[in-house]
């Protein structure tokens, strides 16, 4: 692979950097990484700016290839890459999705201060802990059948709240109303489907969470219908479907590597292997990953259900509402400057503007929510999508802080003393199912949120609504 270093990058503005045509061989348009010179230092040296380039390369791009500030190295796409394609030129990437499909995140609003309850968190924080299954592995709750997981496939959140996990209210609140239609599930294996059948309603592990949070600060972006005030108390969900899309992703890019071959298509680098739009092999992978993206929206949908049924345990009349839930790995067909692509968004979130149709009416003024968690223990941020988001990157904004460390280099770095002692200065409660796994989650090895969003703000993609600190942390 051709290394692109950040020498070869040319500063637009103080956001904006492009990386030129022919930096890489055959690169169909260029690069575009919205980034400071600060997050720029933070990038590293992994193949991510590569790896945006090397996206430029596809057939059928449209636009530019893009990274955004929490950019760091994936598989095939870099982590915060965006990229749309012609319908009928272009291709789908199973990289440009990733491996955790439609993992995502959930704000909720409460009707409570977070002073109401900071006296009974650890109690809140333990049934949380006993009611939502997380870690590693973790199995859910609710044990389905191979027949009904092909329900979840279809169904989505649609499912969970027929299945009495929640209310016809949150769909209106959940991107794509928490459903994708098109799914065959015969696209789908049997080992895919035998892995979701145990993991349904789990939160997983690695970067997956459940917070509750206070707001700190409130940005001129809190209009009808939020209203937010300081000392609010929030919660976050941070979760997606688990070893079935994991699988989903393994299985169709052995298909994609011959699909390469099949449609005399080049790639730079492998991990990219694609296939026409218009072939068999990707109408069969899209298929697939709406079912995968579906079976996350219930289990989140789950999950959500269970966290209320906890909290309002020690707290009656608590009100818990969804304010929105974003996808951050997904492939979605879209309208974009009046023509239809398909936008793959890897490590990105949604963020359409003012007016759209895709969003829902109490937001329709203002646009779309979007949820911005921070790394463990710091802040995270609640924004709204903007035109200028829609004009330029395919209405995408970032999904996080973005890593800088390995989880491997991590706990060569850290210990388990410093990630509990680290929480424990800041007053946060910490409920985990692995040790090892708050050490991989350090601040220290991601780059800071705060700097990231400075980036997407600065450059017009969003504006900023509230920010939030953690009071209490829930890690697989």
């Amino acid at each position: 692979m051709n290394k692109v270093n950040i020498s070869q990058l040319e500063q637009i503005d103080d956001f904006r950097w492009r990386i030129p045509k022919g930096v890489v061989p055959n690169m169909n348009t260029e690069g575009l990484i919205y980034a400071s010179k600060k997050i720029l230092d933070n990038v590293g040296d992994d193949l991510s700016l590569s790896q945006t380039a090397n996206v430029a390369t596809l057939p059928g791009i449209i636009g530019k290839s893009m990274a955004m500030p929490d950019i760091h190295q994936g598989y095939g796409f870099a982590i915060g890459g965006v990229a749309a394609f012609d319908v009928e030129k272009g291709i789908v990437s199973p990289g440009g999705v990733g491996f955790d499909i439609n993992c995502g995140v959930r704000m909720l609003k409460t009707n409570k201060k977070a002073d109401e309850v900071r006296k009974i968190l650890d109690q809140i924080a333990y049934r949380l802990f006993r009611n939502i299954p997380s870690g590693l592995g973790s199995e859910g709750r609710t044990k389905i059948s191979i027949e009904e997981v092909d329900k979840v496939l279809t169904g989505g959140a649609e499912w969970a709240i027929k299945n009495g996990f929640g209310t016809e209210e949150d769909l209106k609140f959940t991107e794509s109303g928490g459903k994708l239609g098109g799914v065959d599930v015969t696209k789908i294996s049997f080992q895919a489907k035998k892995r979701g059948k145990s993991q349904l309603g789990s939160l997983g592990s690695g970067n997956h969470f459940l917070e509750i949070q206070e707001v700190t600060e409130v940005f001129e972006g809190n209009e009808a219908p939020f209203d937010f005030q300081k000392g609010d108390l929030v919660i976050m969900i941070h979760t997606g479907s688990r070893g079935l899309g994991h699988q989903v992703a393994s299985d169709y890019i052995k298909v994609m590597k011959h699909a390469l071959e099949k449609y005399n298509i080049y790639v730079p680098d492998m991990e990219l292997c694609s296939a026409p739009l218009k072939s068999q092999e990707a109408k069969d992978y899209l298929s697939a990953m709406n079912g995968a993206a579906n079976f996350a929206w219930a289990n989140r949908q789950m999950i959500l259900h269970w966290a209320r049924e906890s909290i309002k345990e020690y707290v009656p009349d608590i009100k818990i509402d969804l304010i929105y839930d974003v996808a951050h790995n997904i492939a979605k067909f879209e309208k974009h400057n009046g023509k239809e692509v398909l936008v793959h968004r890897k490590g990105a979130t949604r963020a359409f503007g003012p007016d759209h149709e895709e969003i829902p009416e109490e937001y329709r003024k203002i646009g779309q929510p979007v949820i911005i968690p921070g790394s463990m223990g710091t802040s995270s941020y609640l924004l709204l999508g903007t035109k200028k988001a829609e004009e330029e990157s395919f209405s995408s904004c970032c999904h996080g802080a973005g890593r800088v460390m390995s989880r491997g280099a991590a706990k060569k770095n850290f210990s388990i003393d410093q990630a509990f002692g680290d929480m424990y200065k800041k007053g946060i409660i910490v409920k985990a199912a692995s040790k090892l796994g708050l050490v991989e989650e350090m601040p220290e090895t991601y780059k800071n949120v705060d700097d990231v969003i400075e980036v997407v703000v600065g450059a017009g993609l969003a504006r900023k609504v509230i920010k939030t600190k953690p009071l209490m942390v829930m890690k697989g």
